[in-house]
């Protein structure tokens, strides 16, 4: 574990418990109703012991959380928690998630009873992208789309700062559009989806198989490219105008005024920015052109966000 020791508070001073439970690690923190953080920890996520022991330990940080408010002079109002992979939010029911092996969890149920506080249970990127939309690189703006780029690609449509969920807790899978109908098939299944051509790890994947050398990462094709390898510039640019037929389509969907861009290939800067802006112009038509930014938040977006989910649940 790691943590930052808390700031004390007035007594009373109300914040929120928010977790946000990647496949490795969980990031927490007590945040209060401004959006800012008093207190932050990092917990491995575990599970490799299985779902009802990541379910535990999700509990366990909780309550360790709530308490740690207390002992500072806070009071715990409510809970955010976020987790990947498919979730009811109406229902509280974390339906599938392949990276903690969930299947029809009613986590917020178990957490409700379990600190005994209002409880609200989101998507990971969903998370992220409320962060973005009103703390974070799209704050001000009504229309937002966050779309995280890493190892696989999703998104989150904000409006007026609520992100939508869809009739079945899917929202936002563009990751799996298809854009490259001959192309590589998807880990979902299908062939040729945004996410098997553009995501990072499709990117270190395309230059491995075409350059013999196993083990490439986005970084390093990004790298490469820069310094003039024409490889791995026909790797890069080929990702790049991929990805700007997944926001053009995203654009055409959502009519969006920003979107923002986070996950990890958003580090290659300009390098991303700058020929992602073009392509994207390219193919406008009648469409307006987006505002095309780096999201601003980094990987504490998620945490953030499911502070916001806990706070918006005080107020239905």
């Amino acid at each position: 574990m790691t943590a930052e020791p808390p700031v004390a508070g007035r007594a009373g001073d109300p914040v929120v418990v928010a977790l946000d439970v990647g496949g490795t690690g969980m990031k927490c923190a007590l945040v209060r109703p401004d959006g800012s953080v008093v207190h932050a920890e990092r917990h491995p996520t575990g599970a490799d012991r299985g779902p009802d022991a990541v379910v535990g330990t999700i509990l366990d940080v909780a309550e360790g959380l709530a308490d740690t408010a207390r002992a500072g002079g806070f009071t715990p109002q409510a809970l955010g928690v976020a987790v990947p992979g498919v979730i009811d939010e109406a229902t509280g029911v974390a339906v599938w998630s392949a990276n903690l092996g969930f299947r029809d969890v009613p986590l917020r149920k178990l957490a409700a009873e379990r600190l005994g506080l209002p409880t609200a249970l989101g998507h990971d990127v969903r998370a992220g992208g409320l962060a973005e939309a009103r703390l974070g690189a799209g704050r001000g703006t009504r229309h937002v789309l966050f779309v995280a780029v890493g190892t696989g690609i999703a998104a989150a449509h904000v409006v007026d700062g609520s992100a939508a969920v869809g009739a079945h807790g899917a929202a936002g899978e563009i990751g799996h559009i298809l854009v490259r109908p001959n192309g590589p098939r998807c880990g979902c299944g299908g062939i040729g989806c945004l996410e098997a051509v553009a995501s990072a790890a499709a990117i270190g994947r395309r230059y491995a198989e075409l350059s013999g050398e196993p083990g490439s990462t986005a970084a390093e094709v990004v790298e490469r490219a820069v310094a003039g390898e024409e490889l791995a510039r026909e790797v890069w640019s080929s990702a790049v105008e991929a990805l700007a037929d997944g926001l053009a389509t995203g654009q055409a969907l959502f009519d969006v005024q920003t979107i923002v861009l986070g996950g990890g290939l958003v580090r290659a800067g300009r390098h991303l920015l700058d020929p992602l802006r073009t392509a994207v112009r390219e193919r406008m038509t009648f469409h307006r052109e987006p505002r095309l930014v780096a999201a601003t938040l980094g990987d504490e977006a998620g945490c953030l966000g499911a502070a916001l989910l806990a706070l918006d649940s005080l107020e239905t």
